[in-house]
This record gives C-alpha cells, structure tokens and sequence, in this order.
C-alpha cells in the first residue's frame, strides 16, 4: 500500500501496490470519507472501469467492499472518466469511482474519487482521510449491504455532447484524425461517427498492454503516428486521448502539436462568442497570450493553480464558463464543472466548420512568445531549492500560488513540485527563442540536468 495514494487519486503497480484486497479495503472505507452533500445525494456510487487486464477484478473487489461498507452501486462497466462524472451528476448520486490508472503503463492501475454533483473528492473528507481509515484498519461491515446494479450512461452522455455540436449546413466535412492509443476514447467512436467528419481512427482496439505506444499524449513520441498520419491523409486535424480519455491533445493540419495552453484560448474565444464577459480559467503555466486572447474576445481570464481539485472549485466560484490546463484537461460549466476530452474536441470543430480556417491560421496569433515545454528535474530537497530560486531571482515579481513563479518584463518562469511524481517542472516564456535558450540554460544550471 506503500505510496499510492497520490494529491489527485490512488495509483500504483499492480498487484504489489495496489491489489484486490487493498480496493477492497478501500471500498469499505468509503462510505465514511462522504460528506454531508454527498448524503444528501442519497446512497449509490457510480462504479465504472477501464480497459486494463486487472480493472474487471480490482473493479469487483471495489463494489464488494463498498456493498459491505452499506453503499448502493451503479456498475456502468467499461467507460471514461468523464463518462463517469457525468453519470454521478445527471444521475445525482452521492459519488463516483473509476478503476484506471489514466496515461500510466500496463503494469499499473488505481482509482479516481469524485463527490456529488462531481466535485472533486478533497478537503477533510478527501484523499489524506481514506488513506487515514484504510491505514487504521477499523472500517467495519454495515448491518445492512448495499445493492449492486448495472446500467449505461452512454446514450445520455452522446446526446448531451452532441447538442453542443454547431456544425453550419454550408460547411465541408473535415477529415480527422483520432489516435486513441487503444484506450477508453475508443468508446467515443459511435459519437465521432454522428459528427461532420471523416474519421481516420488510429488504434481504436481496446488494449490495456498498450501495444503501439503509452497512452500519454503529453510526452510528444507517442504523438508521432498521429502526426505522420496527419500528414499522410491531408487530414484538417489530429487529436490524441490519454489512456482514461479525460484529456486530449491536438494536432493541426501540418502535422504539429498545438499546445493546450493555445487550445484552452481558442476554445474560450468560441464559448465567449456565445456567453461573452464570462470567468475562464487557465493554469499559471500557460502562455501570456492566453489570458491575452480571453481578454480580447471579452472574457474575464482567471489565473489558478494546476490540479483539478482547484480548477473544478474555482470554475463553481466564479461560475466560469471554461477552464483548462496544460496537461489537456478541459473543463466546462456544462458538464458539472468537470473534464471532458471530447466536448473540447467539438467546439475546436465548431470554430473550424464556422470559420473555415485552418487550425494552424487561427494558433498563428497565439504564438506571441517563445515557451518552453514542461520540464523535469530531479532534485532531494525542492522546498530547498524553490527557496534558492526566491533568492537567486528576488529582483522579479514573485508569486507562490503554486511553487514559485517570477515575473520579469520580458519573460517569466515557473517552478512547482508535481503533485503526483517526484519532479520539481519547470516552464519559461520569453519574448524571442534566443532569449527562451539564454533563460533556459540559466535556470538549468541551478536545476541540474533535466529528466
């Protein structure tokens, strides 16, 4: 049980990790990490799972403990994450779990919490208090077990994703490309077969070995089919889904990746056009022309912290429209505040078939800056370190919202230390590439040598 339970979720190497008796446990404990909101949501938990070898038994192991815990169970069997936030808010139950380990290799797997109305599952009742219980060992069996039942949520996800579809008779079919690395966004293909496109499907066979590449889109190899066959097919866009399918990356027409940074600014100019002077949130390592283009297509950019603990609450504070991260998630008001991978992938096609431009003519603008991608260091002592940097570069504005980020009037930096590995990650934005390299070898030279 050593380590896995991480900021966000529980994960580790299956089984000498993470096994059937620890989810068990887990399950069982559950029921006293729900808080009164949750209650008043009633007793059932959406249980559903992914495509991993171990899911169906860890997933078993689940709802046995929570059945014995006295929670109600909804199994909707094999779906997405956001899938399964969705069901725990159209179906208003007290809470969800999904049994996957995201964009892990096939050697891993874990679980991911969600609360009622599928808020985060944080604060005193959150992750740190199930660890607590598990760890005590004293959750006992309830008088009464709860029941299991079976069901889908699929349909009324497809038909609540595509009414956001905005497709104008005139516009011409777009071919695109859609690398889902033999994991859950396969489950997408009866809804990418009702949309405006021809679809050229990449890897679409559910797979939890993983056999053509990792199911991580941020690392750009396992970007490589996607962006050749881009290329190969003359396709007008490529998107790549992690292994769960709660994030998605781009790539455009040319065969290059867009950053999420640049994607999370086009789809709030799309939103606003509908909503304008709306909150839109975005992660403290994107790009300066992100909150840049928000402001110009007159919404309110909101600047937070990464994780989507305090992108989901920020987003209900301020009843944002949008938020997005680095990382490919993407979050809406309109799917109770939580990701969804392919809404975001819809209104990047709204703004295509309405504008009839090319991905590449509308980034273009938005490539203001020179930045870097995110990147990793090993280092013994990061609170150590973060402090070394305050004072190396005390002549900047500095903030600590989220490690350590030091403004200057031509370029800027962030350092934080990863919730969920053990890196500290850097990202630098500069007004030219000369400058990105000079700032880049500087800030190296304190780092050490990157991951």
């Amino acid at each position: 049980m050593t380590g896995i339970f991480k900021a966000y979720d529980v994960r580790g190497v299956y089984p000498d990790q993470l096994d059937e008796e620890t989810t068990r446990r887990i399950g069982l404990a559950f029921r006293q990490a729900l808080d009164e909101r949750d209650k008043e949501h009633g007793n059932t938990v959406v249980v559903s799972r992914d495509m991993r070898e171990h899911s169906p038994s860890l997933a078993a192991a689940l709802i046995e403990g929570l059945t014995a815990g006295g929670l109600d169970v909804l199994d909707i069997g094999l779906a997405t994450t956001p899938m399964n936030y969705f069901a725990v808010g159209h179906l208003k139950t007290a809470a969800g779990i999904q049994v996957t380990a995201s964009h892990n290799p096939a050697r891993y797997n874990g679980l991911k919490f969600s609360r009622s109305d599928a808020r985060p599952f944080s604060g005193s009742h959150g992750i740190p208090y199930l660890e607590e219980l598990v760890r005590a060992g004293d959750a006992s069996a309830a008088e009464t077990r709860g029941s299991v039942s079976t069901g889908s949520i699929f349909e009324d996800y497809a038909e609540h994703l595509l009414s956001f579809v905005d497709c104008p008779s005139e516009a011409s079919k777009l071919r695109v490309v859609v690398d889902c690395a033999n994991g859950m966004g396969s489950l997408y293909r009866p809804i990418l077969d009702r949309l405006h496109i021809d679809l050229v499907p990449l890897y679409f066979e559910l797979d939890g070995s993983f056999p053509n590449h990792e199911a991580n889109p941020l690392d750009y190899k396992n970007l490589e089919d996607l962006c050749r066959t881009v290329s190969e097919t003359g396709a007008d866009l490529g998107v790549a889904f992690d292994g769960d399918a709660d994030r998605s990356a781009l790539v455009d027409e040319t065969g290059e990746p867009v950053g999420s940074d640049l994607t999370t600014a086009l789809i709030a100019g799309e939103l606003l056009r509908r909503e304008p002077g709306k909150p839109i949130l975005y992660d403290l390592r994107s790009s300066h022309a992100t909150p840049e283009y928000i402001r110009e297509n007159g919404g309110i950019p909101v600047r937070e912290r990464v994780g989507h603990t305090f992108m989901k609450a920020t987003l209900r504070e301020r009843n944002g429209l949008f938020g997005g991260e680095l990382a490919g998630h993407y979050y809406f008001r309109d799917t109770f505040h939580a990701d969804s991978s392919l809404l975001a992938v819809i209104e990047i096609l709204n703004l295509l078939w309405r504008s009839g431009r090319r991905l590449s003519e509308l980034t273009e603008p938005l490539e203001r800056y020179a930045k870097s991608p995110e990147i990793n260091f090993v280092v013994d002592d990061k609170q150590a370190k973060l402090d070394e940097l305050a004072r190396r570069f005390a002549d900047g504005s500095i903030d600590h919202l989220d490690g350590i980020t030091v403004e200057y009037p031509d370029w800027w930096f962030n350092v934080r230390p990863s919730n969920t590995e053990p890196y500290l990650r850097l990202v630098l934005e500069a007004q030219t590439a000369e400058a990105l390299a000079e700032r880049r070898a500087e800030l190296e030279s304190f780092l050490g040598k990157p991951v």
